[in-house]
C-alpha cells in the first residue's frame, strides 16, 4: 500500500532491487510475474539493477532471466561490477587482520565462517570470486543450496596468507541471531568503526570494511548511470537495505521486512511470497 507518494513516482527512471526477501520468492526463485514485470519495465526504458548482498555468481541467473545489464551492486556494496562483462568498477576489501580475528572467533566458538576472495587467487576460481570454507558443515550446505555457489574447502588461515592477499571481499558467519549478537559485540569492541557488520538474512551475519554499504554502492552505480536521487526507487527488506533507502529518492519494503525497515520505507508492498514488489511496480508503472 502506498503512503501518499504515488504521484511523485512519475520521475522514476531506475529501480535498485534487493533480491532475497524482496524480489525473490521464499524458495529463492524469481517468480514468473516478477520476471515479466521487470522485463517489461526494462523494455520501456526503466533501468533495472540489483543492489544485493549476493555474489555476482549467485545473482547471475536472475540477471539473465530479466535481461538486465550495466553497473550493479554486489556483496552489499563491497563491489560494483558492470555485468555481464564482469568489469569491476569499485572494490573495497576487508583487512586481513580482521579476517584473521574472525577465523579465530569462529573456530573457538564452533560457528560456521566463510570468506570471498577476488578472482584469480585460488586455483579453479578465475571467472568468479572464490567462496572459501574451513570444512564442510550443514551451514555450508545450506548456503550452497541458497546461492548455487560451490565452496572451496581450504584452511582459511593459509588462504589469507597467500602472497598478494590484502584481505577479502566479504566475510560471513552463519548462525542463529542470538549468536550473531555476541559476535557483533566482540567485533565492535575490537575494531570499532573500522568495520561494517550487518544481518542480511535471518542466519547470515556479514562483516565488511567500514566504507562498504549498499548505499555507498548505489551512489557509485548512480554516478555511472547518470541518475539523480529523485529518479531512483530502492526496494529492500533487511537492515543492510536501509543505507540505500537514504540514498535513493524513494523506497519500498515488503510486509515481511524487518519493522525498522518498514518504518523507513515510503511504500509498503505485499510480501515477497506474493510477489508484492512486482505487483506494486506493475500498478505504478505499467497500468
Amino acid at each position: 500500500m502506498a503512503v501518499n507518494h504515488a504521484n511523485t513516482l512519475q520521475r522514476i527512471k531506475a529501480l535498485a532491487l534487493d533480491l532475497d526477501g524482496t524480489a525473490l520468492l521464499p524458495d529463492t526463485s524469481m517468480g514468473e510475474r516478477t520476471v515479466t514485470v521487470l522485463k517489461e519495465l526494462a523494455a520501456r526504458g526503466m533501468q533495472v539493477f540489483f543492489c544485493t548482498g549476493r555474489a555476482i555468481e549467485a545473482a547471475e541467473r536472475y540477471r539473465a532471466a530479466i535481461g538486465a545489464s550495466g553497473p550493479m551492486v554486489f556483496f552489499n556494496g563491497a563491489e560494483v561490477v558492470d555485468v555481464p562483462s564482469g568489469r569491476i568498477l569499485s572494490s573495497t576489501m576487508l583487512d586481513r587482520e580482521i579476517v584473521d580475528f574472525c577465523i579465530d572467533m569462529s573456530r573457538s566458538r564452533n560457528i560456521h565462517f566463510q570468506i570471498y576472495l577476488a578472482p584469480g587467487i585460488i586455483e579453479g576460481a578465475d571467472k568468479w570470486e572464490a567462496l572459501l570454507i574451513d570444512r564442510p558443515t550443514p551451514e555450508a550446505e545450506m548456503y550452497r543450496a541458497h546461492t548455487g555457489i560451490v565452496p572451496i574447502v581450504r584452511d582459511l588461515k593459509e588462504a589469507i596468507a597467500i602472497p598478494g592477499v590484502q584481505g577479502c571481499i566479504k566475510a560471513m558467519f552463519i548462525c542463529e541471531p542470538e549468536r550473531q549478537d555476541e559476535i557483533r559485540v566482540k567485533l565492535l569492541e575490537r575494531f570499532g568503526d573500522t568495520i561494517y557488520v550487518s544481518r542480511t538474512f535471518p542466519v547470515f551475519f556479514e562483516v565488511m570494511n567500514a566504507g562498504v554499504s549498499k548505499g555507498e554502492g548505489l551512489k557509485t552505480v548512480m554516478q555511472f548511470r547518470g541518475l539523480r536521487a529523485d529518479e531512483v526507487l530502492a526496494l529492500g527488506d533487511e537492515e543492510n537495505d536501509l543505507s540505500m533507502f537514504t540514498v535513493a529518492g524513494f523506497s519500498a519494503a515488503p510486509v515481511n521486512a524487518r519493522e525498522k525497515v518498514r518504518a523507513c520505507a515510503d511504500f509498503i508492498v505485499a510480501s515477497n511470497a506474493e510477489e508484492g514488489a512486482a505487483a506494486f511496480l506493475e500498478e505504478q508503472f505499467l497500468r
